[in-house]
């Protein structure tokens, strides 16, 4: 409906209605100047970009593209959030993560805008007798501190509940989580869990600490297994609802069990997809709350943190970047806490320095950018809404067929799950080698030049069960083999790039290619000639008119002066003396592995 103002005037009244389809023929004109010949919706289609769980987004949306309505924040279905004032009153608790036995970091953080914390505590974190003079001087009774123990959930819970005792922390005034999640432990470790102790501890919280609860329902080991946003949605919804069997079975009310259970997610760098998500795990949980009988208790409580493994070890400092679009879409997703992941986090223990810039990305996103002051700003777009709705049919989709296989436990155990996530991880990869998903700084842009950030070693986490992967593995393990050459022989492996033509015919095209080797860790020389490089193999760089003139030639010269392997950067084709191609979307790990085992880079 079209509001006038006061003064009748209408600001488009005198242009006319466009068509979709007029919309489309001009992209259609457009596509045809490249090449592509389409019409109508296939020429939209052309514009349309490939997400996993075979979900498309599509370049326009528009009214038509009809979503389920969202509801209102703090009403079911919750999509809009779970409190009705959302984060508008002070913004998102921002939770920061410590697994070492050291308190001074941790006030630090409390004393520069950390509002609660997330330990790692056990074997893999904080011993849990030292959990006192981790949190000495921390005013229990304001901060919220969340576990993350393992295998040593219960003592770590126990200790933590004589600590709000022997310092008079009132008992409505603990807040936080236990952290209990046998699940996780098991996709974790592979070690498979009692309920038992999780079921003492919630059934303690619900009857004598209202503002603690005892259950995480943690998504990041599929996540980080390289399960995709469906998937992670839906090995929540099923680890959920496994807990929420086990507590009623324990006596516990539906409307209790809920109230016990805190959801993790991953946000990533990519925005839209992320807010959808956690708009997504919102709606199914309300229908997994309504269908048991509590829609009331349907309001999911989300604690968000930066993917790990977007996280990158070379060019670290290009994580800055990742985790401020992450934190930033986790808040207008909705989250109620969000920890933000140190720049150098893939590295070992961070410093002080990567502290204070994970905790003000925070701080400015919620005090500066004030993002926190409008709930759910993303609500409305017809982008944001029908991605929010597919998403949540095939989370849904990949939950029932967790249900199928017998539970989350059973597809634990059964390793199916692990396939599927394998599987979805297999196809990314892809992706990743032939640079069709971009890492800037490892596989676009690499600096081969760059200092190397060294840090601590950071305590081992739980191992056995599902893998962690991140996005630079591939590549990291080239950088590595040159990283050793370097060692040992003072200098990187080197290729020479042979520029023809112009330099309006070749600069395109030596960039190309100069990128594309230094991701494996292959030194690109452009300057002097062949015999004066010290490589060993060359690339043909230049336009196509170009190479129909010199390519055969300029290859011939090359192998006489030495060189063993010739390349040329653009779509295969049939030149003489040329032996391979590399052009965008070829398989760039392969390449660059292949070149260094035959420079002898072991």
């Amino acid at each position: 409906m079209t509001v006038l103002p006061d003064d009748g005037l209408e600001l488009a009244g005198e242009f006319p209605d466009v068509p979709h389809e007029q919309w489309q023929r001009l992209v259609a004109g457009v596509l045809r100047k490249s090449g592509k010949d389409v019409e109508g919706a296939e020429a939209e289609e052309a514009l349309s970009t490939a997400l996993e769980d075979g979900l498309r987004t599509r370049p326009l949306y528009t009214a038509h593209d009809s979503a389920p309505e969202p509801g209102l924040p703090g009403f079911a279905p919750f999509v809009r959030g779970g409190r009705p004032e959302g984060n508008t009153l002070g913004g998102w608790d921002v939770r920061q993560r410590h697994t070492v036995a050291d308190g001074e970091p941790v006030l630090a953080d409390l004393e520069n805008g950390v509002t609660s914390l997330w330990l790692g505590v056990g074997d893999s974190g904080i011993p849990v007798p030292e959990l006192g003079r981790v949190l000495d001087g921390v005013y229990l009774d304001l901060v919220s501190v969340v576990l993350d123990a393992g295998s040593d959930t219960e003592p770590a819970a126990r200790e933590l509940l004589r600590l709000y005792q022997e310092r008079g922390v009132a008992r409505d005034a603990a807040r936080g989580n236990l952290g209990a999640d046998p699940l996780g432990h098991q996709a974790r470790s592979g070690q498979r869990g009692d309920f038992a102790p999780a079921a003492g501890l919630a059934r303690q919280c619900a009857e004598e600490y209202p503002g603690l609860r005892a259950l995480t329902v943690d998504a990041l080991p599929y996540h980080e297994a390289g399960g995709s946003a469906a998937q992670e949605l839906g090995c929540s919804l099923a680890t959920a609802v496994a807990y929420l069997r086990e507590l009623t079975g324990a006596g516990l009310s539906v409307e209790q069990a809920c109230a016990q259970l805190e959801f993790r997610y991953a946000a990533t760098a990519d925005q839209f997809l992320t807010i959808a998500k956690l708009r997504a795990a919102r709606r199914l949980w309300a229908r997994v709350a309504e269908v048991c009988g509590a829609p009331r208790a349907g309001a999911q409580l989300q604690h968000v943190v930066t993917s790990p493994v977007m996280m990158t070890r070379r060019d670290p400092w290009v994580n800055m970047l990742r985790t401020t679009i992450a934190t930033l879409a986790a808040g207008a997703g909705g989250a109620d806490a969000v920890t933000v992941l140190p720049f150098d986090h893939a590295l070992g223990l961070p410093d002080a320095f990567a502290r204070r810039i994970a905790r003000n990305t925070s701080t400015i996103l919620i005090e500066e950018s004030h993002l926190s002051r409008v709930i759910d700003p993303a609500g409305g777009s017809w982008y944001v809404e029908r991605l929010t709705d597919e998403l949540a049919h095939a989370g849904w989709e990949f939950f029932q067929r967790i249900e199928r296989l017998g539970g989350m436990a059973a597809a634990l155990r059964s390793g199916d799950l692990a396939q599927d996530l394998a599987d979805t991880w297999q196809a990314r990869s892809g992706r990743l080698a032939k640079r069709r998903e971009p890492v800037t700084g490892v596989s676009e842009f690499p600096h081969l030049a760059e200092k190397p950030v060294v840090r601590d070693p950071a305590p081992e986490p739980p191992s056995g069960g599902l893998p962690r992967v991140r996005r630079d593995e591939a590549y990291e393990e080239l950088r590595a083999r040159s990283d050793a050459h370097l060692a040992a022989t003072g200098s990187r492996p080197r290729i020479f790039l042979a520029a023809l033509g112009p330099a309006a015919a070749h600069t395109a095209r030596l960039t190309f290619a100069s990128n594309l080797f230094q991701a494996g860790g292959i030194e690109p020389v452009t300057e002097g000639t062949f015999e004066e490089s010290g490589a060993a193999e060359a690339v043909l760089c230049s336009s196509d008119a170009v190479y129909e003139e010199q390519a055969e030639a300029t290859a011939g010269a090359l192998k006489a002066a030495g060189a063993s392997h010739v390349f040329l950067a653009g779509r295969p084709g049939d030149h003489a003396g040329v032996d391979s191609y590399v052009f965008a979307g070829c398989d760039a790990v392969a390449v660059l592995s292949a070149t260094l085992d035959r420079m002898g880079v072991s």
